[in-house]
């Protein structure tokens, strides 16, 4: 398989590492609007002059540039006949993600939302055991993804919402997960804004987001999001009907408790692995829900994993070499990315119009968007 990354950031960077360790997997082409050269240097590969001659050179189209830029390479090769793999989230609006899915189905391409949460062995066993009625039914879910900011450091596009969609569409992971859990939701709403008396904030994405979210089956859940909440946290719980389930990611691992006992287990590949992330959380004031890739470091060790994980499955399921893992099914052909988008978007809408929004208002099947 030959491929092209689009993207020389955090996440390129590693793509462009883990493919030069895969078999069978060669890096051909980069294009990056600014600076790729590091990533040439350090990998391998030839700089494109642009997009189309990118996918018209590989195999499969690996996208990491900043979220607002995700639509137009994704279309353009599908209709080149080449595979997707797409950095979450992979848009902005969900519109723009129904085309991307689209062109990839229409051509008969792979498109693989790179939602990564569902690459560590610990949210895989979790989900396992949500879905054979560990925990009874699911009632409540509630997630948090919060830390401090001080407003010192300079903004980049990851802090810029028109650019990165802000805390909700960068940090859609715990969302996306939520809805693997309890299913799509189906009505939402959202409070939340600026901190003035918290100091300056970094860019202009909102310091605080608050959600409620309603499902199928009597099912409910809240979200958090936000850089001005001096105990961070960060965490996906499942309250059933039988007992509850905790993925922890500040404190890092998994906890499945019943009324037959308690049972903890890692997060990531090893219990050495997750203390050592946990030891990186406390080493920093901010929290792990507020943190942001440096592309002039290398991710931790635990990131790498993961990544090499979804990378690895990319690889077979393009190369024809696996079958789609039914767990990730609704992962591998986009839907899972639609349906978290159009969450998404039903959020931010509820918070500007200050009221409640069915999902379908976005999807199409519902009411006119107005006040």
């Amino acid at each position: 398989m030959k491929y092209g990354i689009i993207g020389a950031g955090y996440f390129g960077r590693e793509f462009a590492r883990i493919l030069n360790a895969m078999p069978g997997a060669t890096l051909t082409s980069v294009y990056s609007p600014s600076d790729a050269s590091d990533l040439i240097r350090e990998s391998g590969g030839t700089q494109a002059p642009s997009i189309d001659a990118l996918v018209n050179a590989v195999d499969a189209v690996i996208i990491a540039s900043p979220n607002h830029a995700h639509r137009d390479p994704a279309v353009a090769a599908a209709r080149a006949g080449k595979h997707v793999f797409c950095e979450k989230p992979v848009a902005l609006t969900y519109d723009d993600c129904d085309v991307m899915i689209g062109a990839a189905e229409e051509a008969g391409t792979l498109f693989l939302a790179g939602h990564v949460l569902h690459f560590m062995p610990g949210l895989q066993r979790a989900g396992d055991l949500v879905r054979a009625g560990a925990i009874g039914e699911p009632i409540v879910g509630r997630t948090a993804r919060t830390g401090w900011e001080d407003g010192s450091a300079a903004p980049t596009w990851k802090k810029t919402r028109a650019l990165s969609g802000g805390h909700l569409f960068h940090h859609i992971h715990e969302l996306d997960i939520l809805q693997a859990f309890l299913g799509p939701a189906t009505t939402v709403t959202m409070t939340g804004g600026g901190a003035p008396q918290a100091g300056p904030r970094i860019g202009d994405e909102d310091a605080i987001l608050l959600a409620t979210a309603t499902f199928a089956r009597d099912r409910y859940a809240t979200m958090e999001w936000g850089s001005v909440f001096r105990r961070p946290e960060h965490s996906i719980i499942v309250q059933g009907s039988e007992g509850h389930l905790t993925v922890d990611l500040q404190d890092v691992g998994v906890t499945l408790q019943r009324a037959n006992g308690v049972e903890r287990f890692p997060l990531h590949s090893a219990a050495e692995v997750d203390q050592e992330r946990t030891r990186d959380n406390r080493a920093v004031t901010h929290g792990s829900g507020v943190t942001y890739g440096d592309p002039t470091v290398r991710p931790p060790r635990w990131l790498r994993e993961a990544m090499r994980a979804e990378l690895a499955y990319f690889d077979g399921v393009a190369s024809g070499a696996r079958a789609v893992d039914p767990r990730l099914s609704a992962l591998t052909d986009g839907s899972a990315a639609r349906a978290s988008i159009a969450t998404a978007e039903a959020m931010m809408l509820a918070l500007r119009l200050q009221r409640t929004v069915s999902v379908s208002e976005i999807t199409g099947g519902g009411a006119q968007a107005t006040a």
